[in-house]
Order: structure tokens, then sequence, then C-alpha cells
């Protein structure tokens, strides 16, 4: 059964740094595309940064120049390393993977989610 699992959360003050983790685990047959969404209270979850698994990364707008995504396909992991934190970050931030799991590698990969890590910028 495969799992994403993130770590790294937690509560910061503005202008702070963390760097949340996501470890795919399980029998995998091809890893593709991840990401990093995230979900604040009231709103819509939003793509913060994805990377494709030859390297090439996709940023929105409100995070560019201060969140850097990137991934050890070797490891099966993604990272989000993000510095100048702000309030506006304040967030549940969930990883997905697009994967083909070892037992069904014959079918179109599929979305798997994360169960999120909250992230808190205090100001």
């Amino acid at each position: 059964q495969v799992q994403l699992v993130e770590s790294g959360g937690g509560l910061v003050q503005a202008g702070g740094s963390l760097r949340l983790s996501c470890a795919a685990s399980g029998s995998i047959f091809a890893l593709n595309t991840m990401g990093w969404y995230r979900q604040a209270p009231g709103k819509q979850r939003e793509l913060v940064a994805d990377i494709t698994s030859g390297g090439d990364t996709t940023d929105a707008d409100a995070v560019k120049g201060r969140f850097t995504i990137s991934r050890d396909n070797a490891k099966n992991t993604l990272y989000l390393q993000m510095n100048n934190l702000k309030p506006d970050d304040t967030a549940v931030y969930y990883c997905k993977a697009l994967l083909k799991p070892l037992a069904g590698w014959y079918k179109p990969a599929a979305d798997y989610w994360g169960q999120g890590t909250q992230v808190t910028v205090s100001s």
C-alpha cells in the first residue's frame, strides 16, 4: 500500500524558515510529478509548487523567491524549503504525487495525497 507522509510543519515567527518533507512509501512502479499544496481556513486548496521527475519546477507567484521545491528520486522524497515566511503562509500543507503502484503498473498513473502538516506563521 502506497502512502505519502509529510513532516516538518510547526509554528514559526514571520521571517523564519521551515523545511517540509514528504516521503512516499510502499511498492511504487513509477513516481512522476510531485507537488505541495496548501489550504488555509475558509479557502480552497491551492498549488504551492510542483516538480517533475526530471526536475522541472513550477512555483505559485505568492511564493516565488521564498520557497524552493526539490526531490530526492533515490529516496522517493519531496522537500519544500520555506524562507521568509509570512502570516499569509499559514495553512495545512499537503503533498501530492502522481504515481503508479507496483500492483497496478499497467493502469494509468493516479494522484495520491498525504495527510497534511500544519504550518502556522505568527506576526
